[in-house]
């Protein structure tokens, strides 16, 4: 299997090949992961012992007004210097949205998600600095929107890595076209496509503390003095976004994993394991203090991952950001999902959008980012 893929990997259309290396792919990954991988049941689950949070794992803002009194002042101090950057990963097609780029679906009042993005490092950063993730999809079109705001200072793009699907027996998969399919490898690209970009390693030398990485579409994830105080006041490196559970709501959730507070999604967790224990899951929210970040050296998970074409299947392998948690000390905080403090507003499709889009005023309006 590995030689039949390597020979399709060295008979590449050279304008691929270059495509594939604008975006750090390695041939030698691929066959590595292949040979490893296909050929069996996926075997993604963790091994160790897992165990629910214990109670101090999972931080609560402060109610008291001084205590908030005093974050907020921290907070701000931050902000106003630059000092905290806001990563939006950025990589996404707008699937169930028309297909185009999901950050430039308009959210609300005209305004697409970029749009909101902008104005909230404008208003309420002070004009700190905004990364986007872009991915092979996305990159070209971002760029050019970009260009259409002269007046923004301070933003910048930097592309994901890119890789190929396979066949469930180790090909490269073509699907109905007959080129093979590439694939943005997951969220989990961003500690290594920032390095490559040098965005990161100026920013820390330029006095930068720390960064702010959230979904494109969450515009409930804002930058925020009290969330950049209470982060800056614990003393670990990654303060993880939390929320209650509501209903069938899953995703990945706070556990322990051999003594240690990660976020583990439920596909990794133990068959023995019920996610149901854990009443709060992962937002895809991270602080993240910028030199931690800047320094981080760890060896990566990639999941194996199947899907369906029509009638055909193919693999393909991702790894994904609340990984960090593994390697960096991580304090889990709950933060509100209701009403104008609410930090979660995931839209996945344009009913989501429709019913969302009062929510997201509301909360744009409290923060000042749109005008009452």
């Amino acid at each position: 299997m590995k030689d039949a893929l390597a020979a399709e990997l060295a008979g590449l259309d050279p304008a691929l090949k270059r495509q594939l290396e604008r975006h750090a792919f390695d041939p030698d990954w691929l066959l590595d992961l292949a040979e490893r991988n296909l050929g069996r049941e996926p075997d993604n689950r963790v091994k160790g012992v897992v165990e629910a949070p214990r109670p101090e794992d999972v931080g609560e803002l402060p109610t008291d007004p001084d205590q908030r009194r005093q974050l907020i002042a921290r907070g701000e101090a931050v902000l106003r210097a630059g000092k905290c950057a806001l990563i939006v990963l950025a990589g996404g097609m707008a699937t169930r949205m028309g297909g185009v780029i999901k950050a430039l679906v308009e959210a609300v009042d005209g305004h697409s998600f970029l749009d909101m993005r902008l104005r909230e490092v404008e208003r309420v950063g002070h004009g700190c600095p905004l990364w986007l993730m872009t991915s092979d999809a996305t990159d070209s079109g971002l760029r050019q929107a970009l260009a259409s705001h002269p007046e923004v200072k301070n933003v910048a793009t930097f592309p994901q890595n890119l890789s190929l699907r396979l066949t469930p027996d180790g090909h490269l998969f073509r699907g109905e076209s007959g080129a093979p399919q590439s694939h943005a490898p997951g969220h989990g690209d961003l500690p290594d496509a920032l390095a490559r970009s040098g965005l990161l390693e100026r920013f820390v030398a330029d006095g930068g503390e720390l960064v702010l990485i959230t979904n494109v579409d969450n515009l409930g994830a804002t930058l925020d003095p009290l969330l950049v105080g209470w982060h800056l006041s614990h003393g670990k490196p990654v303060s993880c976004e939390v929320v209650d559970k509501v209903g069938t709501d899953r995703g990945g959730i706070p556990a322990r994993l051999d003594g240690r507070p990660v976020i583990l999604e439920e596909f990794r967790l133990p068959e023995t394991f019920d996610p149901s224990r854990v009443r709060v899951f992962n937002t895809n929210t991270f602080w993240v203090n910028a030199r931690a970040l800047l320094e981080l050296a760890m060896p990566w998970t990639y999941f194996t991952v199947t899907k369906q074409a029509g009638d055909e299947r193919f693999i393909q392998f991702e790894r994904l950001l609340g990984e960090i948690t593994s390697h960096l000390d991580t304090q889990f905080v709950r933060v509100p999902r209701e009403g104008a403090a609410s930090r979660f507003l995931p839209v996945k499709d344009t009913a989501e959008l429709e019913r969302r889009r009062t929510e997201i005023k509301e909360v744009a309006t409290s923060r000042e980012i749109l005008s009452a």
